[in-house]
């Protein structure tokens, strides 16, 4: 084999120009989707793409879903946590799920009526300060104007620092519903209600702009944040027995049952839930404006309203 400038190459050479080769083809699988890549936090605006310590609290969290018991299958454990650390955790459904039946005999508003009850029981279960329904028909939600409004509106009221939501983004199959209201909540948050002069007649509410400053996505295809609910996991598992209408008849046996078959299988792994997450740094000015409320100062240029009522 000639070497760079012609003549033959050693075999130690030889040995290093391989083991550039081997390097290079690597980086290229490591890179162009067809192996693993580096875990690191997909950027929004100005989202970190540095590795981000974990979300502690205590804190205030808003649940933005689309049917009674997705909260329930994807997050409760981490819910759950959090309202035992004393975080104040919120619900949003977007719709009733008054279509999850295969009963022929069950209609419409008798089902949404149902579900409704019974994500309200599992939310006094897990702790959570409140259960907000926007009445949607199931499977008809659409990514609108409307439903974005929605959305901003209570981020403004309620002032979540963390908000979980559905993966809207994953390339694998979304339910309709799950991909809709992603979508909408990943546009309100970002950019909709951190500017003021998007929706601006929330203003005449008194509800200032806001910013969210942490996202979980659930039923993400490439995960890269995971939540430790082993003293937890129990908890969720009462939550989604509150579903009985959609859980098929198990029992609480059943999952536990579930539980000691795959602690066999894997000693010692903790339980967890596992999401993508998105961090957004806070601009310097919003945290000034926070500063000088608490020196009891109004912000350059900001008007006095009332602080929105939050309904417990």
């Amino acid at each position: 084999m000639l070497g760079l400038y012609g003549g033959l190459m050693s075999k130690k050479d030889k040995a290093k120009k391989l083991d550039k080769k081997k390097a290079r083809a690597a980086a290229a699988v490591a890179t162009n989707g067809h192996g693993p890549r580096p875990q690191t936090t997909a950027p929004l605006g100005s989202a970190q793409a540095e590795e981000l310590p974990p979300i502690e609290g205590p804190g205030r969290a808003m649940v933005i879903m689309a049917h009674p018991d997705d909260a329930e299958f994807m997050c409760s454990g981490t819910v759950a946590k959090w309202c035992a650390e004393g975080w104040d955790v919120y619900y949003v459904l977007v719709t009733g799920g008054d279509k999850g039946t295969h009963d022929g005999t069950m209609h419409p508003e008798k089902l949404a009526a149902i579900r409704e009850e019974e994500q309200r029981a599992a939310c006094r279960l897990l702790g959570v300060k409140e259960c907000i329904f926007l009445g949607y028909p199931d499977g008809f939600t659409s990514e609108s104007a409307e439903l974005r409004g929605q959305i901003v509106r209570l981020l403004r009221l309620y002032r979540p620092d963390v908000v979980i939501t559905w993966d809207a983004f994953r390339g694998t199959f979304n339910h309709r519903d799950h991909r809709n209201v992603g979508q909408a909540t990943m546009d309100a948050i970002y950019p909709i209600v951190r500017d003021r002069l998007f929706y601006q007649g929330h203003e005449d509410e008194g509800l200032d702009s806001h910013q969210v400053n942490e996202v979980l996505l659930g039923g993400a295809a490439n995960p890269d944040y995971a939540v430790d609910i082993t003293d937890h996991w129990e908890k969720k598992v009462d939550a989604i027995l509150c579903h009985t209408s959609q859980i098929g008849g198990r029992t609480r046996e059943d999952f536990l049952k579930d539980r000691a078959e795959r602690d066999k299988r894997e000693p010692g792994k903790p339980m967890e839930e596992r999401f993508r997450r998105w961090s957004i740094r806070r601009p310097m000015r919003q945290a000034q404006a926070a500063e000088a409320k608490k020196d009891g100062e109004a912000p350059a240029g900001a008007e006095a309203r009332p602080k929105p009522q939050h309904v417990a």
